[in-house]
């Protein structure tokens, strides 16, 4: 027992400490032990007390109830739970409680008030919530009648849209039969009803699981899956969505956070998602299903079912996928267009077929589980293969095609079964077109090893050479080009390992533009003439050549924004090419002249792949329009933009942000939101890539209009991110002036800094021996001193900051001093214990002092001044230090200067700090002489 009560002060203690979480231990620890009933009650209120201060209002409920069980007439008990139901939305719950504690307690006049409030919440509820009922009804009515006007209809689907986002709203929609209603709408098959419906639909599902769940189930998975089939890109799309905000409420993804609202009930989902799976696997080699149905299929499966973070080590869902449908995407990817039995697709489901199948590959943890994967992909083709059915062949070559373009390294074993690339061979040599168009492309896309294409190169330029001759197809042509560009490139950036004789190269470049700027192709054969220059262009003179030819960018970046996404990593190559943002490894010349002696091959540089010429395209580029094409890209909401792709694109924005005149222009054309996700997601260098560029706008630019409104509080991240001793100096540096230029603009902006944990790292450079690094940290530190939060580390026992940001005042470099003379200024004006610390953490604080107070340059000299005075204002005897010391010589000459507009400010201070002495009786007016 006496455990029990010693443990239950112990929780009284932490309480009034603020300390809750130490409280509810030892509260709970004191339940355990307690034999009394009494003291369980008192125990129950009290941990209610604790969680209703940590927000947690569901538990504390549950505990004011448990007191309130032992003891009905326990006051505090009632009260507690009252606020914690009236938290959690339960007013007329809460009314009762509170009521009763006004009838224990009729004088109380808080109770009284309570009671009142409560009231008046509870009638205001009611009125809302009729309001919405009769609303929500009036909308469905309009909706649902044909003779309604169509702009009223319109407004009525808006509205319906809006109130499905408010919780109240939903809530309503959901209670009042809105659901029946609501498929009502989408039976009628008018796009604009059917679009309202599902968006109304995707709403309500958004963060609430139970709803969702309750949503799925009433709508079927079967129709969802139907209407997602639709030929209609908007509703195919709206539906797609409808099922994303299903899969992330059940999965717990994008779960709103609403404290004091209950959780939903614990409904168990993985029966849900596994059917969704399922569905969307049968979708995939349906007849039934739209190319975009298809194409919405591919994309929810490669969003949800992979992992995103591989240090999760179930990876049950894509063994689930590889196990039910592995052969179902391998059938998307192995179809052939031009053929009359093929599935209806878009010109990007192939390819987002053979992205899934690399990202289902790439999430496998053993060497038996990627046997697996080969072993079912290795059936499937050998099924398919039938020297008697040439069209039942072809499948299976261009399912190797599919699976080259996916996961590389399964689709090289898969080239090296038996029978394989002589097929490939012989199909080249066919007299079919068709055949032939297979065979290219297998080939093309067999050879992106060195190893591979040399053997290729030894079999097949011939080959291709005889077929770019001969065919009058140019589908065909084009393609046997882009085979011989890839091939001529296999050396890739190395001057010295040129495949093909010279000049050849730029001769293939010439026919690449040519078929690029030619409307009259179609645009799926165009598309074939950027992945030939995506090869070429790592030959100097052909980058040169195609930065030269104007109409050649512009047919590329027109392409580049069409609804064909299979484009974005070929342009985005030819762009890193063009500017050079790949990686060269740095030659040590030591290890240059020994590779030499030995005989070794050592890579060389092209002369125009020197600066000056790559500067030179990157003017070209950005006058051209480049940027307007890469915001784009960027935009394009598509399993094809992969993270690679993200990652050139990062590199190019990086390259074409180096100059600091280009910035605008990229900020003008939305290159600045472009960054922000190119920041967020993808891959580690991609994502630093990105953030360098977006600290190059943020350094110099006005936030304001670089990154409107919410957007720059997502920029913060990356920057803090460039904190890092891991990134180089230039990274570290523009990221702090970044930094410091948003710390400037607002109290949200730099409590955003603050919250993203970035002062421990200003801090560290603070400290930093390289000059530039050590200014950019303390003018950084500089802004972000007006911050409380900021002040408040200053005042901590301790630590060292202080004394730092004093130090760095008798720095020689004059922008630190500045900088950490402005830092001081601010904190003495707002923390006046910080002006009796000030004179504390270094002996060296009054000659510090006295050199800002006569240095020759206006703006130190002026917060010197601001220090001098905050510290004169602070207290009595701080001041009479100062006039006993050198200051007041000081302070009198400058006091004494004439008026002069440049340096009033300085001589105002300087004066208003004599006069606040004299008030002090610390020195006297000298009176005129007679």
């Amino acid at each position: 027992m006496a455990d029990a009560v010693q443990l239950k002060e112990e929780g009284n203690k932490y309480f009034q400490a603020n300390d809750y979480e130490n409280a509810i231990k030892s509260y709970s620890k004191a339940l355990k032990v307690a034999k009394e009933r009494s003291l369980e009650a008192v125990l129950y209120r009290n941990r209610a007390a604790c969680f209703l201060k940590k927000e947690n209002y569901a538990q504390a409920a549950t505990d004011a109830s448990r007191a309130i069980d032992i003891s009905a007439g326990d006051i505090k008990a009632l009260y507690r739970r009252s606020q914690a139901l009236e938290k959690l939305g339960k007013l007329d719950q809460a009314f009762k409680d509170i009521q009763r504690c006004a009838t224990i307690e009729p004088r109380n006049k808080n109770f009284q008030e309570n009671l009142r409030r409560l009231g008046v919440s509870i009638q205001e509820k009611l009125r809302v919530q009729f309001s919405t009922d009769a609303r929500v009804q009036q909308m469905f009515e309009i909706l649902l009648d044909e003779k309604s006007e169509k702009e009223k209809r319109e407004k009525a689907a808006n509205n319906l849209i809006v109130l499905g986002r408010e919780e109240a709203g939903a809530e309503r929609i959901f209670q009042n039969n809105g659901l029946n209603l609501l498929v009502k709408l989408i039976e009628t098959k008018n796009p604009e009803l059917v679009l309202a419906a599902v968006r109304t639909l995707s709403a309500m599902c958004t963060g609430h699981k139970a709803r969702a769940t309750a949503i799925l189930h009433a709508l079927g998975i079967d129709n969802i899956c139907l209407w997602m089939s639709v030929d209609h890109e908007e509703i195919s799309l709206a539906v797609s969505n409808l099922l994303q905000a299903i899969i992330d409420s059940l999965t717990g993804e994008g779960k709103k956070e609403e404290h004091g609202k209950e959780d939903a009930l614990v409904l168990d989902s993985k029966k849900d998602l596994k059917s969704i799976t399922v569905h969307l696997l049968d979708m995939l080699p349906s007849k039934k299903v739209s190319g975009q149905g298809r194409d919405r299929a591919l994309n929810l499966l490669n969003k949800n079912v992979p992992r995103t973070d591989l240090s999760i080590h179930d990876n049950s869902r894509s063994l689930f996928v590889i196990d039910q449908g592995l052969k179902k995407i391998l059938k998307v990817a192995g179809q052939i267009p031009d053929m009359p039995n093929c599935l209806p697709l878009t010109e990007n489901s192939q390819l987002t077929a053979s992205v899934l199948l690399n990202k289902l590959y790439d999430d496998l943890r053993c060497d038996p589980e990627r046997d697996n994967f080969r072993l079912i992909c290795e059936d499937y083709i050998k099924s398919k293969i039938d020297p008697q059915d040439m069209d039942k062949t072809l499948h299976a070559i261009q399912t190797v095609s599919g699976v080259l373009q996916g996961p590389f390294e399964l689709g090289n074993k898969l080239l090296g079964m038996k029978g394989v690339m002589e097929m490939m061979v012989a199909l080249c040599g066919s007299e079919r077109e068709i055949d032939q168009l297979v065979a290219v492309e297998a080939l093309i896309h067999a050879s992106t090893k060195l190893s591979r294409a040399t053997f290729i190169i030894t079999n097949g330029v011939s080959l291709l050479k005889e077929i770019y001759k001969k065919t009058q197809n140019e589908k065909i042509k084009i393609r046997a080009l882009v085979g011989l560009c890839k091939l001529g490139s296999a050396g890739g950036t190395d001057y010295a390992l040129r495949q093909f004789a010279e000049g050849s190269t730029e001769k293939l470049a010439r026919q690449c533009r040519k078929w690029l700027c030619n409307p009259a192709i179609d645009t799926r054969t165009r598309k074939w003439a950027v992945e030939g220059l995506a090869y070429l262009t790592l030959d100097a003179d052909v980058k040169d050549d195609f930065v030269e030819d104007e109409p050649a960018m512009q047919a590329m970046f027109e392409l580049a924004k069409t609804s064909d996404k299979t484009i974005l990593y070929s342009v985005a190559s030819v762009l890193v090419n063009c500017t050079n943002s790949y990686d060269v490894k740095e030659l040590v010349p030591e290890l240059v002249q020994l590779a030499k002696f030995s005989k070794q091959h050592v890579p060389e540089e092209h002369p125009k792949d020197k600066k000056d010429f790559v500067v030179k395209r990157v003017k070209r580029l950005i006058k051209a329009g480049v940027t307007s094409a890469l915001v784009c890209m960027v935009k394009a909401d598509s399993a094809i933009l992969t993270n690679q792709t993200k990652e050139l694109l990062a590199r190019v924005f990086l390259a074409l942000c180096e100059d600091a005149k280009d910035r605008g222009i990229i900020v003008a054309q939305g290159g600045g939101k472009a960054l922000i996700p190119l920041a967020i997601e993808g891959t580690e260098v991609g994502k630093i890539k990105a953030s360098h560029a977006l600290a190059k706008i943020a350094a110099i630019s006005n936030p304001d209009l670089a990154f409107p409104g919410e957007r720059v509080y997502e920029v913060v991240r990356p920057l803090v991110s460039l904190l890092n001793t891991e990134r180089d100096g230039i990274q570290n540096y523009e990221a702090l002036l970044g930094l410091t230029n948003f710390a400037g603009r607002s109290d949200k902006l730099r409590l955003k800094i603050i919250k993203e944990k970035a002062l421990p790292e200003v801090e560290n450079y603070m400290f930093e021996n390289h000059d530039q690094l050590r200014q950019a940290a303390t003018e950084c530190m500089c802004n972000l001193v007006t911050c409380k939060e900021v002040q408040e580390r200053f005042l901590a026992e301790g630590n060292d900051r202080l004394k730092l940001v004093v130090l760095l005042c008798g720095e020689d470099d004059y922008k630190v001093q500045n900088a950490a003379a402005g830092a001081l200024a601010m904190l003495t004006a707002a923390q006046k214990k910080l002006c009796h610390k000030l004179t504390q953490v270094t002996t060296q604080w009054l000659e510090i002092l006295q050199r800002l107070c006569l240095h020759d340059k206006p703006d130190v000299q002026h917060r010197g001044l601001v220090i001098v005075y905050n510290l004169i204002h602070s207290d009595k005897e701080l001041a009479k230090k100062l006039i006993e010391s050198e200051m007041l010589e000081i302070l009198t000459v400058i006091g004494k200067q004439e008026d002069n507009p440049e340096r009033q400010q300085i001589l105002n201070v300087a004066r208003e700090c004599l006069t606040k002495c004299m008030d002090y009786g610390l020195i006297k007016p000298v009176s005129p002489q007679a």
